[in-house]
């Protein structure tokens, strides 16, 4: 008998989307009420006049949060806005969230009701509902389950793929402040775990700590869009990071970008705290993730609607496909945009 060893890739080389695309790309779409399956922050259903959209994250202790400095009301709370963000990112208005958690036997009751303070703070906060889930025991720490349901008006819906050259590309809010937010707490989780006697020093961050801990979804952009009349080309929010992000809208829609990094905006506190880290704002800014700001494009005639609004700002311009998606020095070179984005995957060969 020859001995035949099986072909072996490791997750760890095809990282987290090209892992869905080599499970997924075999299946086909069976019911005609599928609208849009894999592929976009949310599933796509017609469920008759709206279209519902369906979206589902998981996070697991030691890959997406780490109880040493992550509270438990605070990870409830962002484990729900985390799914909101998608349907935002769909042009849509979450409705419902189920939660499903596997616990170990380190949690009490007492710390789960703290985990659901924070999940019952969010569904209050964005008008959604709790409708179900489910709970399993697990061998070894924390994993959570959001799906959170919304829906959209069928000719409001927006994809990742239907940028079209000639538009502006825009994002909300400010980017690189999770990152800085996360190496703040790491740090000091580092000095503890060297000395339990030292008191953290977070350097008065409230605001960067809180865009790791308790991030918001950009419901307020939606709205803003929609009284202006505005119905963004394409959209997604900025979960891996601006380069990683922007690489899929320009992917999925087969076109390049111009990406300006004197526009990339970042917050006065986050470009002093990179600075204090050695690091590059934005660096910082491009490959951080964890913002959930929504990174979208518009026609270049629908800017002057939004001339007197200030949290969003132009950062780009989209261009032919053959013309790569390049990002434009503050020296005025141009460098390749590259996927570089937080990967979750990534962190598996860590543990």
């Amino acid at each position: 008998m020859t001995d035949q060893k099986q072909h072996r890739t490791e997750i760890s080389r095809l990282g987290e989307f090209g892992l869905i695309k080599v499970l997924t790309n075999r299946f086909k779409n069976i019911n005609a009420s599928t609208i849009k399956a894999v592929g976009d922050d949310a599933a796509v259903i017609d469920t008759g006049n709206k279209y519902t959209l369906v979206t589902t994250d998981l996070m697991a202790e030691g890959i997406h949060f780490d109880l040493m400095y992550c509270p438990l009301k605070h990870l409830g709370y962002k484990s729900v806005v985390v799914n909101l963000s998608d349907i935002y990112a769909m042009n849509g208005i979450p409705r419902q969230v189920t939660v499903s958690l596997a616990i170990s036997s380190k949690f009490s009751v007492e710390a789960l009701e703290e985990l659901y303070e924070g999940v019952r703070l969010a569904c209050e906060q964005y008008n959604v509902d709790l409708v179900g889930g489910d709970t399993s025991s697990s061998v070894k720490g924390l994993f959570i389950s959001v799906t959170a349901i919304g829906e959209v008006d069928k000719d409001k819906v927006t994809y990742r793929s239907t940028a079209r050259e000639g538009d502006l590309l825009c994002v909300s809010g400010d980017l690189g402040g999770a990152y800085l937010g996360l190496q703040l707490l790491e740090r000091e989780k580092r000095i503890f775990l060297e000395n339990p006697q030292v008191q953290p020093d977070l350097e008065n961050q409230q605001y960067l700590i809180g865009r790791q801990l308790k991030p918001e979804a950009r419901k307020d952009i939606v709205e803003l869009l929609a009284e202006k009349g505005i119905l963004p080309t394409s959209m997604i929010d900025v979960s891996d990071g601006l380069s990683s992000d922007l690489l899929h809208i320009c992917t999925q829609s087969n076109v390049g970008c111009r990406l300006y990094e004197a526009d990339i905006p970042i917050s006065q506190e986050g470009n002093e705290q990179a600075l204090k880290f050695n690091l590059d704002p934005t660096a910082c800014a491009l490959s951080g993730g964890e913002d959930y700001e929504l990174l979208f494009t518009i026609k270049k005639e629908d800017r002057k609607k939004l001339e007197n609004e200030w949290d969003f700002s132009v950062i780009g311009d989209i261009v032919k496909n053959e013309m790569g998606v390049k990002l434009l020095s503050k020296g005025g070179k141009l460098h390749d945009v590259t996927a570089q984005g937080w990967d979750a995957l990534r962190k598996v060969s860590e543990l």
